[in-house]
This record gives C-alpha cells, sequence and structure tokens, in this order.
C-alpha cells in the first residue's frame, strides 16, 4: 500500500517507522525540510531497509500523488489542521483515507464540508507508536463505515490494536482514563497525602503490574471469588464515595506544578531528560516483546 505521512515531528516520524517496517511505501512530507529528513533518518537508524522504503516529497501533492492512506501528523493547532484539510482535500483521489494523529480535535473540527469528509478519521496512537501498539479510532459523524473498517483492518496488519469509539468524545478514550488518574495523583501531592515519586512507585509496582497486561475490568473481574458483580457488590459503595470526594475538579495550579517539577528535576535533572526517554523506549520494546512471548506461551 502507497502511505502518505504529512507532518514529521515525534509522531510522525514514529509512523513512518511503523508503516515501512510493515512493508509498506512510504512518502514523508513536512513543511520543514529538516523535519522530513530527521523522519527518514529515524527510520533509517531503526532499519537501512525499512528506510529502503521511504522516499522524502517535495511537496503536499507530492506526498499526496498515488496514496491510498494518509496518516497526517501536522502540529496541534486547531487552525493548522483545519487549513491543511482544505488543502490536502482538493488533491486527494476519491478513494484516498485520511487519518489524524491528533491528541484531542474530534475530526468534526477540521473535516466538516470537505469532498474527502466521509473517508477522515482520528487514528490517535500511544506515543510512540512504533513501540506502544495502541490506537484510537474515532469516526466523524459523516466517516463512512467502510473508512473505519479498512483502517482498523490496516492498523491490524501493522501490528497495533486497535479500538473503535462508537462517537467522537472530548479526549477519546485513553486520555480521558489518564485524566482521571493525574487528577487524583495531583491532588493527592497536593493535599500533602504522598510525594510525586510515592504516587509514581503506587502505579509502577502496584497497579501498573496487573494493567500492563489487563485492563481495570479484567482486574476487578478476578479480584473476587466469583467475578466482577460480587466485587461491585462489595467495594461498589466505597467506589461511590470515592468518587463524590473527586467530583469537585481542581486546576493543577502554578505553585503546585512548580513544586512537582522541582522534584522531577531533582531525580531527573534537565540535562538528562533525552537519555532518561532512551531508556523508557528500550524498557517499552523489552515489555512489548515479553508481553507477546508469554502471551504466545500461556494465550491471552
Amino acid at each position: 500500500m502507497k502511505i502518505a505521512i504529512v507532518g514529521c515531528g515525534v509522531v510522525g516520524s514514529s509512523w513512518s517507522l511503523v508503516f515501512a517496517r510493515a512493508g509498506h511505501d512510504v512518502a514523508i512530507y513536512d513543511r520543514t525540510l529538516p523535519a522530513a529528513e530527521a523522519a527518514l533518518a529515524f527510520v533509517s537508524q531503526a532499519d537501512p531497509a525499512f528506510a529502503a522504503r521511504c522516499r522524502l516529497a517535495t511537496d503536499l501533492a507530492d506526498v499526496l500523488n498515488g496514496a491510498e492512506y494518509v496518516q497526517e501528523s501536522a502540529p496541534e493547532r486547531l487552525p493548522i489542521k483545519q487549513a491543511l484539510y482544505r488543502e490536502m482535500d482538493a488533491l486527494l483521489s476519491p478513494t484516498t483515507i485520511v487519518a489524524s494523529s491528533t491528541s484531542g480535535f474530534p475530526a468534526s473540527q477540521f473535516t466538516e464540508g470537505l469532498k474527502n469528509a466521509a473517508r477522515c478519521l482520528v487514528a490517535h496512537p500511544i506515543n510512540p507508536p512504533h513501540l506502544i501498539p495502541l490506537v484510537e479510532l474515532i469516526p466523524a459523524p459523516w466517516t463512512a463505515p467502510e473508512t473505519v473498517n479498512v483502517t482498523r483492518e490496516l492498523m491490524r496488519t501493522l501490528g497495533q490494536s486497535p479500538i473503535t469509539l462508537t462517537r467522537e468524545i472530548n479526549g477519546f478514550v485513553v486520555n480521558r482514563l489518564q485524566s482521571a488518574l493525574l487528577g487524583e495523583a495531583f491532588r493527592l501531592v497536593e493535599d500533602g497525602i504522598c510525594t510525586p515519586a510515592e504516587v509514581d512507585a503506587a502505579v509502577a509496582d502496584g497497579l501498573g503490574l496487573r494493567w500492563c497486561f489487563m485492563g481495570p475490568f479484567a482486574t476487578i473481574d478476578l479480584n473476587a471469588a466469583n467475578g466482577v458483580g460480587e466485587y461491585c457488590a462489595n467495594l461498589g459503595p466505597m467506589y461511590y464515595g470515592l468518587a463524590k470526594e473527586q467530583a469537585d475538579p481542581r486546576e493543577w495550579s502554578p505553585n503546585l506544578v512548580s513544586s512537582i517539577e522541582s522534584k522531577m528535576r531533582a531525580a531527573v535533572p534537565p540535562a538528562d531528560l533525552p537519555t532518561r526517554r532512551k531508556w523508557r523506549d528500550a524498557f517499552l520494546a523489552a515489555i512489548v516483546a515479553a508481553k507477546r512471548d508469554i502471551t504466545g506461551k500461556l494465550g491471552a
């Protein structure tokens, strides 16, 4: 399949690797040539054979020429996306699918009125997609079902793990779940209950060990002798009480953010952040590989 990558930041570069690794022909474009060159270099660092499947496009018309699928990863600013989609709409073939990597804007905000609107949707990855397989597929009200079906099957052939939302919703699924956890994490630190490092330990050494291979419903289903019904009967009232405590959302105040920032920088100085990100990526790759190996031995 001929793939077009439009926008070559961290996410666009990672997508380039995902598609090239799966054997597709990939055209790469960014309005800033050095960004596109960096994306190609990123693919080459992974494997020169992958880079051989990629080419740098000279302009938007060039990258879209013959493209069967477009992964757009332009900056997260709505006016930029709206202008880009109007420009792409005049250049696309009648059958091209365009998926946005946006982490927050519903497709309806930048595809309304386009002639290609039925073939546009959001395919939001978890960064970086070449390591983390989950992709959220979110159709606009006018996205054709076939567009969603084709994109979902493509993602599966890439080795990604797509989930499909029935309709647009603020934050999609992953960010809504993350929002709930972050809101409580900031609250615990602000109220002096524990430190940022201890919140991180509660997830990394506790909840996260289960969550890395089973979700919250599967987790609670196994945490009561007779399954989720018994769990909810036993603990539902407690969680309802907690939800009422948390029903008053708090902004992350500048003083709170500054306090957390100082603690995080004491643990990882600014100069060490790039190295720490490389450590994270290596750890992620090892976890994903281990999950696949364990799943193969034990089953899902």
